[in-house]
């Protein structure tokens, strides 16, 4: 069964690393003939060749010595920045989502478990508030946002975060969480559908019908354990975490409108600081109600292990964050879109190989097929092709 695993492991892992290089090798092109292309400064016509015949060309000279020379350079700079940038999201983010996994599957001495996940909400965002103001501070910050909609938006964004954490937190395992969530798609196509008279491809229903269907067989595929209660209240609260992604991308697009019609660009530490600003106070008031801030300050103290898992979890949260606005500034976003789609499926496959998950067949056929609808879809991002039609 080891080696099945392992086989197993080693296949998704190439097809993973292939997306990968094939999409950011993709992008590197694109750049690179957009560079090439572009034209003069002068009204974008180029400049005719006027040089006699026979006279060695010195603007050629110099391309094709920088195509021999300076291009190594400008690929090496880009390779280094794609490796700072997808290093530290795959860095933070895959040791984020084992120390989340951990927290909620640590038991203390006396028997008792971690369920304050409104309270990690508050430390979380506070973690990223902090970076946040540091970073706005650094590059300056944007007068004139309309903090109303970065109101609503936190709220949203938080809620749909803390319904995944009281999903992990009442049973429902790391691995089919995660790939329930990347079929965050679903909603919000539902929901276009309903209101605003879209339509979509034969293939995005197909992408969408293989990441649930293969989370359902991953959750259906694992070995049967006590408190099956417990895991449906985790599916309720996954599901919930859904639609409040889709209400989040909403009331984000929302935002964006607001900001362009008041005439303000935030950069990319004000979205961090002021979302969340309001994540934080949004969990704090709902903690506070929940009586989550004294028994989760408690249970802490109390276990000093967990303590320092919480501490580097939420440190992980802001430093991914940096890294991907890093990783913004530096390419376009069909890279980012591959590096963090990608680490998902390798978030998935590190739980299942490093926290002693047990599937079967079945559950391994519905990794593959869930896996094959994120990479579809990452697929059909890279081609550039939306096939999104909207009624008038």
């Amino acid at each position: 069964m080891l080696f099945r695993r392992r086989d197993i492991l080693s296949t998704l892992l190439v097809l993973l690393f292939s997306v990968s290089s094939t999409s950011a090798a993709s992008s590197a092109r694109s750049a690179a003939s957009t560079i090439s292309s572009s034209p003069s400064p002068v009204g974008g016509a180029r400049t005719p060749d006027r040089t006699p015949p026979g006279t060695p060309n010195k603007a050629v000279d110099v391309v094709m010595g920088s195509e021999t020379a300076a291009k190594p350079v400008i690929a090496t700079s880009d390779s280094l920045k794609l490796l700072i940038g997808a290093g530290g999201i795959y860095g933070a983010f895959l040791y984020y989502g084992s120390l989340q996994e951990d927290v909620f599957r640590f038991v203390s001495p006396d028997g008792d478990s971690f369920k304050q996940a409104w309270f990690l909400q508050v430390l979380e965002a506070l973690a990223n508030v902090i970076i946040g103001f540091a970073g706005m501070q650094l590059v300056g910050p944007t007068k004139g946002i309309p903090l109303p909609m970065f109101a609503i938006s936190g709220a949203a964004q938080v809620t749909a975060k803390a319904c995944t954490s009281l999903a992990l937190a009442n049973g429902l395992s790391f691995p089919v969480a995660t790939l329930a969530k990347s079929g965050k798609m679903a909603p919000v196509m539902l929901g276009s559908l309903l209101l605003g008279g879209a339509s979509y491809s034969v293939r995005e229903y197909l992408q969408v019908a293989a990441i649930i269907g293969g989370t359902a067989i991953v959750s259906l595929g694992k070995k049967k354990a006590a408190g099956s209660a417990s895991s449906t209240m985790g599916v309720v609260y996954i599901f919930l975490s859904l639609v409040l992604d889709g209400v989040t991308a909403g009331f984000q697009k929302r935002l964006k409108t607001e900001t362009a019609k008041v005439g303000v660009k935030p950069k990319p530490y004000d979205f961090m600081f002021w979302t969340n600003l309001f994540m934080c106070l949004t969990a704090t008031v709902i903690a506070g109600m929940l009586g989550e801030i004294q028994t989760g300050t408690a249970f802490l103290v109390a276990n000093p292990d967990i303590l320092s898992k919480i501490i580097k979890f939420a440190i992980c949260s802001a430093v991914g964050q940096s890294f991907i606005f890093y990783t913004i500034a530096n390419f376009d976003p069909l890279v980012l879109s591959t590096v963090t789609t990608t680490r998902k499926i390798f978030s998935v496959l590190l739980s299942i190989f490093l926290k002693g998950h047990s599937l079967s067949l079945m559950g391994w056929s519905g990794i593959s097929l869930a896996c094959g609808g994120i990479l579809s879809e990452l697929q059909a991002k890279g081609g550039g092709k939306k096939k999104h039609s909207h009624a008038n």
